[in-house]
């Protein structure tokens, strides 16, 4: 291996750990907030990049169907809570229309706009506006009851919600891959390198994203509400922070940054309806460094996940995944033996 191959090489894995480092930093919140080791992360990505690969063949995605469907389901969860809560019918008609009100508008929007083979920037707005709903849908509906349940029937329930979605996908968008078209398609030069625009967009959109996401915890107040939430649950409570809406609130950024990442990736590489599990457990590896707490250094573990993940293709190709994976367990073992160990009650 010569400078120009290692030089390739590093420019490949730091492109790849930028998108594993919105996984990462989506994982944190996640398990932050809601103590939800939230496996299918992954699959937001496959529905970002295959919802807008169907919008490019002119086709109404599968997902404008199962988002309709979540949404009712949602609603129908509400009216039953509602009525059993015996809330005034107002209350109870609001919490219904806010479930099901944005689901069905833009399932319309997207229906009618499928066929008329609209601008790529346009599809893509359109692609986060459809997938991201399904954060909020899949808490109220999976997670919201069991918020005070221990972390390991969380993560239960998280391999269930993996399969279904897993599942799905293959009915929605069938076995076949898909690769979307580049947003930039220029290519610049510097030195033995070549930078194709992509690889600038991915850049410049992660960075984007993460300076958004420390301005939104440190200056907003429901970043602090947030925030607050992950020190301590029971004290937010008793400060008036509803547990409940940050939950929502945060599956619908892990959502929002699940299908930007697909649509970051799609026209890197071929995305198939189970591309996402192998996508979003890098960036848990990533979230593993850093203890599941710390953005930071999950950052600083997504990029480690993509080098690694690079240069183990270049040695060992038929076994990177296995490279990648096993980086985990001397972090594991370190972090074991340094944190203290507590029972969860």
């Amino acid at each position: 291996m010569d400078l120009t191959i290692a030089s390739i090489l590093a420019l490949d894995g730091v492109t790849n750990g930028a998108v594993y480092a919105l996984l990462a930093l989506a994982t944190v919140l996640l398990f932050a907030v809601t103590r939800i080791i939230f496996i299918p992360q992954g699959e937001f990505v496959a529905f970002g990049a295959l919802t807008l690969a169907m919008l490019q063949q002119g086709q109404v995605p599968g997902t404008v169907w199962f988002l309709l469907v979540l949404a009712g389901l949602a609603g129908a969860s509400e009216l039953v809570a509602g009525l059993r809560a015996r809330h005034a019918p107002a209350h109870v008609a609001k919490a219904v229309l806010g479930q099901v009100a944005y689901p069905a508008v833009i399932s319309a929007v997207v229906w009618w706009a499928a066929p008329q083979q609209l601008p790529l920037l346009v599809q893509a707005a359109l692609t986060l506006a459809l997938v991201t709903p399904y954060g909020p849908l899949i808490y109220r509906l999976a997670y919201e009851s069991l918020a005070d349940a221990s972390v390991l029937v969380l993560l239960i329930v998280s391999v269930g919600v993996h399969f279904a979605l897993t599942g799905l996908g293959l009915y929605f968008f069938g076995a076949e891959g898909f690769r979307n078209p580049s947003f930039w398609d220029e290519r610049f030069s510097v030195g033995p390198l070549t930078l194709s625009g992509q690889t600038l967009i991915v850049f410049a959109v992660s960075l984007a994203l993460i300076v958004m996401l420390w301005l939104f915890f440190e200056r907003s107040l429901w970043g602090k509400a947030l925030r607050a939430t992950a020190v301590n649950r029971l004290g937010a409570r008793l400060m008036g922070i509803s547990s409940t809406s940050a939950g929502r609130l945060s599956f619908t950024m892990a959502a929002f940054i699940g299908a930007l990442s697909g649509l970051l990736i799609g026209p890197t590489t071929t995305v198939f309806y189970d591309s996402g599990f192998l996508i979003g457990l890098k960036g848990f590896v990533a979230a593993v460094f850093g203890g599941l707490a710390s953005y930071p250094l999950a950052l600083v573990g997504a990029l480690g996940v993509g080098l690694l993940e690079s240069f183990g293709s270049f040695w060992a190709s038929a076994f990177k995944e296995v490279i990648v994976f096993s980086a985990i367990l001397p972090v594991l073992l370190w972090r074991s033996l340094r944190d203290p160990h507590t029972e969860e009650h």
